[in-house]
C-alpha cells in the first residue's frame, strides 16, 4: 500500500525535525519539500510510523504493509495551499518507482484521510488525485457507474433507512472502515468527507449527493 500525507506543520524544518526525532514516535519513508527535494528517512523494507490508528479492508496494521510519503504543506490547520509542480513532479517520479518495485495496485494508493477518516484530512482535496491517476498512480472514477442519477438521491446527516445502509455497505466494500448501521451519523459523514477529498474534491461537504454516490459506485464496480 502507498499512503500519502501532508506534514501539516508550518515549514519544512519543523517537519523534518519531528520526523527524525525518536521521541516523537512518528516517521515516514520519504519527505518531499515544496521545491521537489526528496529525503529518504526510513528504508522501504523497514516499518515507518506514519499511519497511526487506521484501517483499510479490515487491515488495521497499515504501518506494517505500506510505504508512507510526506509532502511538505502546512495543511488545513496552518494555511492549506496547492502543492507546487516541482513537488508533484518529484512525487510522481518517486511514486511510480515505488509502485513498480512493490507491485502496488491502483486501488491501494490512498490518502491518510482514507485509512484514518475520523482523524485525518491529508493530503486533502488540493492534491492532484486525478492527474496522478492519469500518470498511473492510483484510481480515478472518471466513468460513472451504471447506477442511474435518478436513483441516487442525496443522503445527509440524520438520514436513516435502507439507502443509508446501502451507502455504508458500498463504503465498506471499497475499503473504508465503517459499519452498516442504516443511520447517517457523524462517522458516516466523516467517511463520506474522506471519499470526497480523494475522489470528488470539487466539493467536500460530507453530503452523499448523487455525484458522490455515483463516483463511489464506479469505484466499487471497478
Amino acid at each position: 500500500m502507498l499512503v500519502i500525507h501532508y506534514t501539516g506543520m508550518k515549514d519544512f524544518e519543523s517537519a523534518l525535525a519531528r520526523l527524525t526525532d525518536p521521541r516523537a514516535e512518528v516517521s515516514a519513508h520519504y519527505l518531499i519539500d515544496e521545491d521537489g527535494e526528496t529525503y529518504r528517512l526510513v528504508p522501504e523494507y523497514r516499518r515507518a510510523w506514519h499511519a497511526g490508528i487506521s484501517s483499510w479492508h479490515h487491515t488495521s496494521d497499515i504501518n506494517g504493509c505500506s510505504i508512507g510519503i510526506e509532502l511538505v504543506n502546512p495543511g488545513h490547520e496552518f494555511g492549506y495551499r496547492a502543492f507546487p509542480e516541482p513537488q508533484m513532479a518529484a512525487f510522481r517520479q518517486l511514486a511510480v518507482n515505488i509502485l513498480d518495485r512493490h507491485s502496488i495496485p491502483p486501488q491501494r494508493v490512498l490518502g491518510h484521510s482514507d485509512v484514518a477518516p475520523l482523524r485525518r484530512n491529508d493530503p486533502g482535496e488540493l492534491f492532484d488525485w486525478k492527474g496522478m491517476a492519469e500518470a498511473g498512480i492510483g484510481n480515478w472514477p472518471e466513468a460513472f457507474s451504471s447506477l442511474s442519477t435518478r436513483n441516487a438521491r442525496s443522503l445527509e446527516p440524520g438520514a436513516q433507512g435502507d439507502d443509508v445502509g446501502s451507502l455504508q455497505n458500498q463504503l465498506a466494500q471499497f475499503g473504508y472502515g465503517i459499519e452498516a448501521t442504516q443511520v447517517f451519523d457523524q462517522t458516516t459523514m466523516q467517511v463520506v468527507t474522506a471519499l470526497q477529498r480523494h475522489f470528488r474534491p470539487a466539493r467536500v461537504d460530507g453530503v452523499a449527493d448523487p455525484e458522490t454516490r455515483l463516483r463511489l459506485a464506479a469505484l466499487v464496480e471497478g
